[in-house]
């Protein structure tokens, strides 16, 4: 089974690709998704971040408080660091198992759509990564007008990830996402066609 990477920064419509991938047939295993559902309540991964962070960020219903987890886990990189390790692994392990059940029911490709793709290094394990690319500038425009981010916070999260460059360094394919969705339609057009090419 083909494995396809799928990255971008905050903002660069990532998740607008992998929909379209989705409709183009290929399955799609989102890192966030994988993340959240990681954090159900009663879960091994919850419980061991509230003991990192505080009982308290666990409600009384059993949800994860999550924007008092990001208040304390991002107020420093120690914090951040603590949280990444508890987390990183658990959402590895967890999309790796949903690799391998995809294959078992015989995906011929299957796309891991994953912010922290090149960060990781997962990108070697790719047989295909794609970058997708826009201009801070439109993409603090987008988190703004989306997203309901003020401008500030939104340079802040592009300023903490990775550069555009170093994305677009370990990309084969870059999707130039700063025109319109039929533009944006087209190229991901041509990379089903190279998928298939690839199968």
């Amino acid at each position: 089974m083909l494995k396809i990477g799928l990255t971008g920064g905050i903002g660069s419509g990532k998740s607008t690709v992998a929909k379209l991938l989705r409709e183009a047939g290929y399955p799609v295993v989102d890192a966030d998704q994988v993340a959240r559902d990681n954090m159900e309540p009663g879960s091994p991964v919850l419980a061991e971040v509230a003991e990192a962070f505080g009982a308290d960020i666990v409600r009384d219903d059993g949800s994860l408080d999550r924007a008092e987890l990001a208040r304390r886990a991002f107020s420093d990189e120690e914090r951040t660091r603590t949280l990444n390790a508890i987390t990183h692994p658990a959402i590895r392990a967890e999309s790796n198992r949903r690799f391998a059940e995809l294959e078992t029911q015989g995906a011929a490709a299957a796309v891991y759509d994953m912010p922290l793709l090149v960060e990781l290094g997962l990108d070697e394990e790719m047989d295909l990564t794609i970058v997708v690319d826009v201009h801070p500038d439109e993409r603090v425009r987008r988190l703004v007008s989306s997203r309901g981010l003020d401008e500030q916070d939104a340079r802040n999260r592009i300023s903490r990830q990775i550069s555009d460059a170093e994305r677009r360094a370990k990309a084969d394919v870059v999707i130039d996402n700063n025109g319109s969705l039929e533009e944006l339609k087209q190229q991901v057009n041509e990379v089903v066609s190279r998928i298939g090419k690839m199968l």
